[in-house]
């Protein structure tokens, strides 16, 4: 199916927010960018926190005492994933936390390793990024590197 400006609209509204439209001459990391991204984070974080109640919810109610040991089997693999799943989401909103805070100190969107601007673009795409793209590049290729 081609890709048509209502298709990419779609899928931006699908995501929660549309993307930020810079003023000419507006300095980086202005109030109206980091309202944008704590509006994006906040979103991200309660979507999350959601997914965590219907979790517990789903795992209340599916909770049964087969006595089928494979039916019962089945069942605890299931919840294991589930539960995983959690864990790393739970990681997830504490990383979220943390970019919040950052957003408030004034300290978000430049690089944590060299210092240079992350990017509008990238931070969208990853908006707890905390460094630019070519450094980030160059980790995961020393991680590599280290763990072959």
């Amino acid at each position: 199916m081609p890709i048509t400006k209502e298709t990419q609209t779609s899928k931006q509204l699908v995501r929660g927010f549309q993307p930020y439209k810079e003023n000419a001459g507006e300095e980086y990391m202005s109030d109206a960018m980091r309202a944008h991204f704590t509006a994006i984070l906040n979103e991200w974080k309660q979507e999350l926190m959601e997914e965590v109640d219907r979790t517990v919810h789903h795992m209340q109610d599916e909770a049964a005492n087969f006595p089928d040991p494979a039916d019962r089997a089945s069942q605890e693999e299931e919840f294991s994933l589930e539960l995983r799943a959690r864990d790393r989401e739970r990681k997830l909103i504490k990383k979220i936390d943390e970019t919040l805070q950052l957003i408030e100190d004034n300290e978000y969107g430049w690089c944590d390793s060299c210092g240079v601007e992350i990017g509008i673009r990238r931070l969208e795409a990853r908006p707890t990024a905390s460094l630019c793209i070519d450094c980030k590049t160059l980790a995961e290729i020393k991680e590599k590197q280290i763990g072959s």
